[in-house]
């Protein structure tokens, strides 16, 4: 799989974000206060990193629901917030606890993104079936990034072919 270029174009970027629907799904976000919230919980560096190093306000992602009985892409947000620190490290009850990280030197990181649109589900092995799809890391054995980055190309095969909304 060849790998994903950060050169900064200054233009937008596209990334995958995948959420179990059980725990937060699109139709969480939208019924959130303001369609907006949070993507708190993320635990693993390379995710972490591209929430903190590269994710800027503008940049668009799939919502994917992920561990249910159809995954699939299930939306569209924007990011419009750009990294800060995840408060639920500090957060003793919560499921997300850091004790190592404080807030001088905070561990955990994310965006805050809004709802742009529920589509129709694409589902996995929709994008399964599509040769020019065949590099997305989503698809990539053994991927269990929460997030990862999308090339244009793909972006706009899903977006125009796939999507009939």
């Amino acid at each position: 799989m060849p790998a994903f270029s950060f050169v900064d174009t200054g233009t937008m970027r596209y990334w995958l974000m995948k959420s179990e629907p059980a725990e937060f799904g699109i139709g969480h976000l939208e019924r959130s206060r303001g369609r907006k919230a949070s993507w708190t919980g993320v635990r693993n560096y390379q995710a972490r990193n591209f929430m903190r190093d590269h994710m800027k306000m503008g940049d668009r992602a799939f919502f994917y629901h992920s561990s249910c009985p159809e995954p699939g892409i299930a939306g569209i947000v924007e990011v419009c917030r750009a990294a800060h620190p995840d408060a639920t490290q500090f957060e003793r009850r919560s499921d997300y606890y850091d004790p190592a990280a404080t807030h001088a030197a905070p561990r955990w990181f994310t965006v805050d993104v809004r709802l742009i649109r529920i589509t129709p589900l694409v589902s996995l092995a929709e994008l399964r079936r599509h040769r020019e799809l065949r590099n997305m890391r989503v698809l990539a054995p053994g991927n269990r990034l929460s997030i990862t980055p999308v090339e244009p190309r793909e972006w706009e095969f899903i977006t125009t072919r796939l999507m009939r909304a």
